[in-house]
């Protein structure tokens, strides 16, 4: 009886210590992305470069799960993000966007990363999309 449960408490604490490494992966999600403004500074559509029209752009993100999209320096929208460090992903949406915007939108696979940069690509239909997102 002693036996079983000490495998049942070890049990339940290994299936706990796997949650709390998740919930810190999350953290860690968090804190890198609501730590300062973002730039896109890559920006590609079926190898097409268009990181020209979001020259203006700054995104600040939220622990709330919301981000500003910044042009020009005012609010120009707001949306909702959420990323996903077990999967590795990422998305964001802006109801009634207009262009650019409307590009960045849907879910996204996080390619390579660090703390001040990720890079992400997105199949939408037969749209292969590309995006570098820095720390500014």
């Amino acid at each position: 009886m002693k036996k079983l449960t000490f495998i049942l408490g070890l049990a339940i604490l290994l299936s706990g210590c796997k949650k709390t490494v998740e919930q810190i992966q999350q953290d860690l999600v968090i804190q890198a992305m609501t730590d300062g403004q973002w730039a896109i500074t890559s920006f590609t559509v079926n190898g097409t470069n268009i990181t020209i029209d979001f020259t203006n752009y700054r995104f600040k993100y939220y622990s709330n799960r919301t981000v500003d999209a910044i042009n020009s320096g005012t609010v120009e929208k707001t949306g909702t993000w959420d990323g996903n460090a077990t999967t590795m992903t990422t998305s964001a949406n802006f109801t009634a966007a207009s262009y650019p915007l409307t590009l960045i939108n849907g879910s996204w696979l996080i390619t390579r990363n660090s703390w001040t940069y990720v890079e992400a690509t997105q199949t939408s239909g037969s749209d292969i999309k590309t995006m570098r997102l820095e720390k500014q």
